[in-house]
């Protein structure tokens, strides 16, 4: 039989994830703000993420390319290929590449700091001097996180756009015109929005939780890296999720 604390355990992590959530959301406007811990945030995560992100698109959204335009070259419409590059790369494939690669290399480096910091007591020691340890450590990684993600997404797009046209018109031998003039066809600025939302949400999430594993770690350098891999399982889970709900929502909002 499971144990009644055995039971509650689930019950009290994600209570204490969400508080950890609103703590962050209300300290950042507050001062002091860590500015020089966010520009080294963003820096690292940057670093990390940018060219693993644009490699990852590039074979991505080549392959959806390929996959659409053998359907409309069958139907006679191959011109219409930038069409489905646009709506992939733009919709779901950038701001998808991105935040796996950002949940992937950057909030597995924020886990593992913070619960190296943990297991070495910096954060208790943080708090005797009065220096609040969310306020100080997890505020400007999670708006690093947030800006790298949305700022990555953008480019991921425009690089899966770019191979894609590559791809259509050297390999499918697609007319460059016809590409380029498709490629509003049924992506505009909604569109973009939305994913640019998607980025932002995604990174906010993978950040969030990599803290908060980070935080509250136990069991010495073992439970660091079980934290680390269950960072990995429980961002892509909340990643997915919220990528179904936000592309939900934006569809019956367009429609």
């Amino acid at each position: 039989m499971i144990s009644a604390s055995g039971a509650t355990k689930p019950v009290r992590a994600v209570g204490d994830f969400f508080a950890m959530t609103l703590d962050t959301l209300f300290l950042m406007p507050r001062r002091p703000f860590a500015w020089r811990e966010l520009l080294a945030q963003t820096w690292f995560v940057a670093r990390v993420s940018i060219l693993p992100a644009l490699m990852l698109s590039i074979p991505f959204t080549v392959l959806t390319v390929f996959t659409i335009n053998i359907l409309l070259v069958e139907f006679g419409a191959g011109d219409f290929s930038g069409t489905g590059a646009a709506l992939g790369a733009v919709t779901q494939i950038g701001p998808v590449v991105t935040v796996l690669v950002v949940a992937g290399a950057g909030a597995t480096a924020m886990c593992a700091d913070l619960g190296a910091r943990t297991i070495r007591e910096e954060l208790d020691a943080m708090e005797v001097m009065g220096v609040n340890p969310i306020q100080a450590l997890v505020v400007p990684r999670v708006l690093a996180a947030t800006l790298v993600a949305l700022a990555l997404s953008s480019s991921v797009t425009l690089v899966g756009i770019t191979g894609s046209f590559l791809f259509a018109v050297l390999i499918q031998h697609v007319t460059p015109g016809a590409f380029a003039a498709s490629l509003t066809l049924l992506v505009g600025l909604p569109d973009v929005i939305i994913a640019l939302v998607k980025a932002a949400l995604f990174g906010l999430a993978a950040s969030l939780i990599a803290c908060y594993k980070g935080i509250s770690v136990g069991g010495g350098p073992a439970g660091v890296g079980n934290a680390v891999n269950e960072t990995v399982v429980y961002g892509f889970m909340a990643l997915f999720v919220i990528n179904v709900i936000v592309t939900a929502v934006g569809v019956k909002a367009m429609t």
